[in-house]
């Protein structure tokens, strides 16, 4: 008797001990053929489709394939096996090919058109609304109305996409993880003793004297931050910035990987009847066109750069008369604003982490949202893929909200970064509810030398910022898939509940309760908070324009520019001239990893953070507004904002909770970028 596939009809949560690479391809290839028989079915009659028997066995359906290909998606970003990675790649084009053919399916087409255009129409909620006019608004967008001549090459482009997306991500990781640099220990002088404990541990895990540094961030940063030997910080950066580029092994060189994916989007863009993809991008997001997005770019640009310019000059200046350094390199800004920084505000990143143990920030953490929100987070169990993993419970009055898997440590075969996914969304059938669950993923430094973890002041804001994400997810209250949590929330929007959580690691009652010592115990000091406020907006300048280059590269990128014949590099250069301070060597290829564009779902997209920005500085303005933290103004966001997910336009919940649009005026105040800052 063969036994179960463990990725099929799980009753709850994902057995991920019992997943095997060998389990994915019949699993999908089962869930496949179920869906395209019940999509079969729901497009043979002629009678008018409603609710309960057309959209929800489509859900059902679709749902059970994410409940088989989501665990597989996270497993491939969480634990990168090479018999893993293989198993997702030969099916990933399969699971592309469905939904790309389900959105040129006409007959659905004409189904969710009539079911719009029926009686029933009218009685259906607003949340439900909001789905079919999104249905419809997708099938546009996927290529169903092209004449049936072109929907052959539309699905080709696609699937393609999609396989060089996966292909970017694996090429960068693949990078990543062949770099190693063993150092002696003179050579490292300067370097935290926690993060030379970490280099040498690694080092004796792969039977090697010395300390070993990686290119994965918790190696990496400190040694760019700390390490006095200025040629060791050389080669460091510059394994980093050339990483699956053409200075690599030529199987990891993301460049052929960009030109396809650049001139396919245009091809797929023009299909559409788009001038670009810019322009297809934004059709499902709060910006409306590309000249738009540009505009508040170099709009916010043009109040930012003037403070940029005087944050590079006085490093400059400092690195030449106080460090010796009379040109400040790539490789010397981040060791170089470390040191002006201690002795500007006399204190280190390094002496605050020692305040930011594991416990006591996921405590304050927890404490924050029961002070929003009067939810409790408990930690529970579940199967898990690595035994750093944890599992969490979110209640509010002893009732389930939802789940979250918690990954907060960087590892080999692990994507770099942080990020929220959705394992499941919260969805009613009948009288049965099922909660939301979320993955948090981080890459932050494990536990050493028997000690605990501890973070950074800014590992705690990115925490901060996931979990944002997770609520989002978590707190939703619409029942109606497509539309709860995160989904269908426009994309451009959907980082305010992130970014708005940020605010709340600098309130004081806030810090001084998730910070204890790691070795006395003791409360962060209100002298060293305070230099850390005043500490806050050091650089801010520098920091900002930095994200508008990104931004502004991307958007150009993906509007104005030649995919074909066009040279992305010079284009970046024009947007550096145009907004940056900071002029990296030649040799950097950022672009080649650049995942957010071409990894990440952010193409044409990354504006958004800055664009979410303004949003969740207003948002936070109406905390402030009323002492910082606290329950009322909590009800309020979580009624407007977190709880209708994307039921409804993200403006117009934002008009809800602010009474307003939004300004930009907080944003610039936040950041010290004020006339009498």
């Amino acid at each position: 008797m063969t036994a179960p596939n463990p990725l099929i009809d799980y009753p709850n949560l994902p057995p991920f001990a019992a997943i095997l690479p060998e389990h994915v391809t019949p699993a999908v290839e089962q869930v496949l053929a179920d869906a395209r028989a019940v999509v079969a079915s729901l497009t043979a009659g002629t009678s008018t489709p409603d609710w309960d028997t057309f959209v929800e066995p489509l859900n059902d359906a679709t749902e059970r394939i994410g409940r088989v290909w989501g665990p597989v998606s996270h497993l491939q970003s969480v634990v990168n096996t090479p018999p893993l990675r293989e198993a997702y790649n030969e099916n990933l084009p399969k699971i592309s090919a469905f939904f790309t053919e389900l959105g040129q399916n006409l007959a659905l087409f004409d189904k969710f058109k009539a079911l719009v255009a029926s009686p029933e129409y009218a009685k259906l909620s607003p949340a439900r609304h909001k789905v079919l006019e999104n249905e419809l608004r997708d099938f546009r967008l996927s290529g169903a109305e092209l004449p049936e001549a072109q929907k052959p090459r539309f699905t080709e482009i696609q699937l393609k996409l999609s396989d060089l997306d996966a292909r970017f991500e694996q090429n960068l990781l693949d990078a990543t993880d062949a770099f190693a640099y063993y150092a002696e220990e003179s050579e490292i002088v300067g370097v935290p003793d926690d993060v030379k404990a970490m280099y040498r541990e690694a080092a004796e895990t792969d039977g090697k004297a010395g300390y070993k540094i990686t290119l994965q961030f918790p190696f990496y940063y400190p040694l760019l931050q700390y390490g006095e030997n200025r040629a060791l910080r050389e080669t460091l950066y510059r394994a980093y910035v050339t990483r699956a580029s053409e200075f690599g092994d030529e199987k990891w060189d993301n460049g052929p990987l960009i030109r396809e994916m650049l001139t396919l989007r245009a091809e797929e863009a023009r299909m559409l009847g788009f001038a670009s993809f810019a322009e297809l991008s934004l059709a499902a997001k709060m910006a409306d066109t590309p000249v738009q997005v540009t505009t508040f770019l170099r709009d916010l640009a043009a109040r930012a750069r003037p403070f940029a310019v005087k944050d590079r000059e006085e490093l400059e200046a400092f690195a030449r008369d106080t460090l010796g350094l009379d040109t400040l390199e790539a490789w010397d800004v981040s060791f170089a604003a470390e040191k002006l920084r201690v002795q500007r505000y006399a204190f280190s990143e390094q002496e605050v982490k020692a305040y930011f143990p594991e416990a006591r920030v996921l405590d304050g953490l927890f404490g924050v949202v029961r002070t929003l929100y009067g939810i409790d987070v408990a930690e529970t169990r579940a199967e898990v893929w690595h035994p750093d993993v944890r599992f969490f419970e979110i209640r509010k009055d002893g009732s389930k909200l939802g789940e979250f898997y918690l990954d907060l440590y960087a590892r080999a075969q692990k994507r770099g970064g942080a990020w929220m996914d959705d394992a499941r969304g919260r969805r009613r059938k009948g009288a049965t509810l099922t909660t939301p669950v979320a993955y948090l993923t981080c890459n932050f430094s494990a536990p050493v030398a028997g000690k605990p973890a501890t973070f950074t002041h800014d590992e705690v804001i990115t925490l901060f910022h996931e979990f944002g994400h997770g609520l989002h997810h978590l707190l939703t209250q619409v029942d109606v898939p497509g539309v709860a949590g995160i989904s269908g929330v426009e994309w451009d929007a959907v980082e305010l509940p992130s970014q708005f959580m940020e605010n709340f690691c600098w309130e004081w009652d806030v810090v001084s309760g998730m910070s204890a010592h790691v070795e006395t115990g003791a409360p962060l000091p209100r002298v060293l908070f305070d230099k850390m406020l005043a500490a806050k907006n050091f650089q801010s300048g520098m920091i900002t324009v930095r994200q508008i280059e990104f931004a502004l590269f991307d958007m150009l990128l993906h509007s104005d520019f030649d995919p074909v014949g066009g040279d992305w590099r010079a284009l970046l250069d024009e947007v550096r001239r145009e907004v940056a301070v900071n002029f990296p060597p030649v040799y950097n290829r950022f672009v080649n990893s650049f995942s957010h564009i071409f990894a990440g779902g952010y193409a044409a997209g990354y504006y958004s953070y800055k664009w979410a920005e303004v949003l969740s500085a207003d948002a936070y303005a109406a905390f402030e507004e009323h002492g910082g933290a606290n329950a009322e103004t909590g009800a309020a966001f979580w009624r407007e904002i977190l709880a209708v997910g994307g039921s409804r336009p993200a403006m117009v919940s934002f008009k809800a909770f602010r009474g307003r649009e939004p300004a930009l005026d907080a944003l610039l105040r936040h950041n010290g970028m004020t006339a009498t800052a």
